[in-house]
């Protein structure tokens, strides 16, 4: 009797088989290899407020280590609500319209999941979060992009209109923005809730950095202008608002009508989210204003300090009205390779660390590619550091281009 050999194993899934490894992580693994100071994943070197971190350690010690509710543990539900009211006149019921999930990133892929059906089109905006076009693929649905160019980054109206149609569903909307810093003006605001009303459609509207804004520039969120409450999916985060980003804890803010559908999601991706982390949180955002004006402006000082050291070494810096992160060109330092070159090469040679922009864009030609972004949330001393290491690495670099000429 003759025995054949098994067939060969059928494909995996083609998208995330298609989908390469995350910039973050090739270029967080370059700076280990190279020793240096990584200024590319938005991370702080520091702990966040130690009143929360207390809070944390103390009610693992209580005996509530079980499964929490589906939707968050009451405390932390009841201060999201409270912080809604405080921060925007928002008046959320805490039992039917906050889910808690673990994270942002999970809290944005149960949102779309709430709503999204194969088939159904989403609009994105450019320079984009790269956890967004994947999940909008995954889904089944069909993303429109948008693309915002450096240095204003002004809203392209015309061609934000063109990309809603019949089939849009929904819009994801990232303010403040990672990477460019832009926080949406009141204007650009009413422009993109007046497409979703005449579409019919959702607004996904992930505000890790709502509290991280500079200048005198408020944010505002899309859920609060009329007509848009309903429509809204609001997003925060613990580990952006505390600078405990190892934490994972996210929050949803939605109408009742779609909670339901945001839970069930969140039931099939994590279930819940570690008990004593929620209450901890909860305490966090119960802190005085005093916290979440100092965080800004304590932030708005490192943003300063980087941009007025890399416009010293000759970086063309654009702007930042929010968020961890500032964009630089470096054209002006005479280095003509593209954005992707320019990082590991600093990376190897200046043992400095940043991500090209041309990463938060999607496939296809017209993307920036002569900018950088570096992250701001690192202690004084080790922006100082980057920025000496940028400098030897400049003069290194002009001594040997005028040794070679």
């Amino acid at each position: 009797m003759t025995t054949s050999s098994p067939p060969p194993l059928k494909p995996q899934n083609d998208l995330l088989s298609a989908t390469g490894t995350t910039v973050f992580t090739v270029m967080s693994a370059l700076a280990v290899q190279h020793g240096a100071i990584n200024l590319g994943q938005g991370f702080p070197d520091y702990e966040g407020p130690e009143p929360v971190i207390r809070a944390a350690a103390e009610a693992l010690l209580d005996n509530r280590n079980q499964y929490p509710p589906l939707t968050g543990v009451p405390e932390l539900r009841a201060a999201v609500s409270e912080a809604n009211r405080r921060f925007y006149g928002l008046e959320i019921d805490p039992v039917s319209e906050v889910v808690v999930t673990s994270g942002a990133t999970e809290a944005i892929t149960a949102c779309l999941m709430a709503v999204l059906n194969p088939g159904d089109e989403c609009v994105l905006i450019e320079p984009l979060y790269d956890t967004y076009l994947p999940v909008v693929r995954m889904l089944g649905a069909i993303p429109r992009l948008v693309r915002l160019t450096p240095p204003k980054w002004e809203l392209p109206r015309a061609e934000l209109a063109a990309a809603f149609g019949s089939k849009t569903k929904a819009i994801l909307l990232n303010s403040p923005m990672n990477p460019a810093g832009k926080v949406f003006t009141a204007a650009e605001l009413a422009f993109i809730a007046d497409l979703v009303q005449r579409h019919g459609a959702y607004a996904v509207c992930d505000e890790v950095y709502e509290h991280l804004t500079f200048d005198g520039w408020a944010h505002i969120p899309l859920m609060t202008l009329p007509g848009m409450r309903e429509r809204c999916m609001r997003i925060g985060s613990a580990g952006k608002t505390f600078s405990l980003t190892g934490w994972k804890v996210g929050y949803i803010t939605a109408d009742k009508s779609l909670a339901p559908n945001i839970a069930k999601a969140h039931q099939l991706l994590t279930f819940t989210t570690p008990p004593n982390l929620q209450r901890a949180v909860a305490v966090g955002l119960g802190m005085e204003t005093s916290y979440f004006a100092g965080l800004s402006a304590s932030l708005q000082a490192k943003r300063d300090r980087l941009a007025a050291g890399l416009s010293a070494l000759g970086f063309g810096v654009l702007p930042t009205q929010g968020s961890y992160f500032i964009t630089a060109d470096f054209r002006p330092l005479g280095y003509t390779g593209d954005d992707v070159d320019f990082c590991r090469h600093i990376t190897e040679a200046a043992k400095v660390t940043a991500i090209p922009v041309s990463a938060f864009y999607g496939p296809g030609e017209g993307a920036p590619s002569h900018f950088a972004r570096f992250a701001f949330c690192k202690a004084d001393a080790v922006l100082d550091e980057a920025l000496a290491r940028l400098a030897a690495w400049k003069q290194a670099r002009t001594a040997g281009v005028r040794a070679a000429g």
